[in-house]
């Protein structure tokens, strides 16, 4: 190991002894050590059939007392209808029927999908696939998400005098309370050049993120593929965020503190656009394209926007109206939030 100067960043440790239960599972999982990898951590953290925060039976999502974040699913139908609006135009642009695919919906909450609160769809069916279950679309599909790709574990590296080096979380056999931890020098082909990094500065890489989308890419579907989650380049994440990427959402809060309530805060971080475009075209998908938010809904859902606009009164903010513009406005969600989108061709190429 190396020495630095720049003192080590904490992010964070258990404010008191884990619960046995979880303590047992943590050291099965990482052996006498003590000691996970931050990316087997924050798996086991969000994905442990027992312990972890998606599967618990709980409200995650929605503005009521309890639950952790909002997310445009919250603002009611009007982000389901410009998804259905959107999805039609760029499957019928090419020469795509969209009565003939299914509409499958990776990563939904347990109260429905994003298309659920809709009268009808122009889709032959709607499925969704909750976060943890098998993420295997079949034939002419809509592959839709909507924030799961942020979702994934990452590894966090941190820039040392002599290096790249790796983050674990570790668990004190004597107090039972989680921290941080370096492992040690590390050398990936996919990390920001050390010799231009400062020291100091936390690399939160999505490899997980990029390893499901060319898992998603490879499966026997096709049709079209779409991605809502806020990300950066590579070249943005290597540069413009010093402190890293990755945070927990607690009841409304977001903060940095990734260790304090394991199981029961959610855990996320930026995903990298470049790699997840690069796994989809690898995977076969058609020159994949990233938009904002506001820029994917106004290209691909324009007419749709401005019927909805006309029918709504010229007066007073409708609840619609408002939830539109929440949805479009740069300094709401509109910039704020991305869209991957690419084609998948059936394998005659049609």
């Amino acid at each position: 190991m190396g020495s630095s100067n720049t003192p080590p960043p904490s992010f964070g440790t258990t404010p008191a002894p884990l619960d046995p239960a979880f303590r047992a599972a943590f050291l099965r999982l990482a052996g006498p050590g003590g000691v996970l990898r931050f990316d087997a951590f924050m798996d086991f953290a969000l994905y442990d059939a027992v312990h972890g925060y998606y599967q618990r039976e709980r409200t995650r999502v929605g503005r009521q007392a309890g639950s952790d974040f909002y997310t445009a699913t919250s603002l009611g139908p009007i982000f389901g209808e410009l998804i259905a609006a959107a999805c039609v135009s760029l499957l019928s642009a090419a020469g795509l029927d969209p009565a003939a695919h299914t509409f499958v919906e990776l990563g939904a909450e347990p109260a429905g999908g994003v298309l659920s609160l809709l009268e009808t769809t122009p889709f032959a069916a709607c499925s969704t696939l909750r976060l943890g279950e098998e993420l295997k679309p079949e034939g002419p599909c809509v592959v839709f998400s909507n924030e799961l790709f942020d979702a994934q574990p990452v590894r966090r590296f941190i820039r040392r005098a002599d290096g790249w080096h790796e983050f674990g979380v570790a668990l004190a056999q004597d107090s039972g309370l989680l921290s941080d931890h370096d492992l040690g020098p590390v050398a990936e082909p996919w990390l920001p050049p050390a010799e231009t990094t400062p020291e100091g500065y936390l690399f939160d890489a999505p490899r997980a993120a990029a390893e499901l989308a060319a898992r998603l890419a490879a499966q026997n579907w096709h049709g079209l593929f779409v991605a809502f989650d806020y990300g950066k380049t590579f070249a943005a994440l290597a540069a413009e965020t010093p402190q890293g990427t990755a945070r927990a959402y607690r009841l409304h809060t977001q903060h940095n503190d990734l260790l304090a309530h394991p199981g029961e805060q959610d855990l996320t971080a930026h995903v990298c656009w470049d790699w997840l475009a690069a796994a989809l075209a690898t995977g076969g998908c058609l020159e994949p394209r990233v938009e904002s938010q506001e820029a994917f809904f106004v290209h691909h859902a324009g007419p749709w926007i401005a019927a909805s606009l006309a029918r709504e009164s010229s007066g007073a903010s409708s609840p619609r109206k408002r939830a539109l513009m929440h949805l479009l406005h740069p300094a709401q969600m509109g910039q704020k939030f991305q869209v991957l989108h690419a084609l998948k061709p059936t394998p005659n190429g049609r």
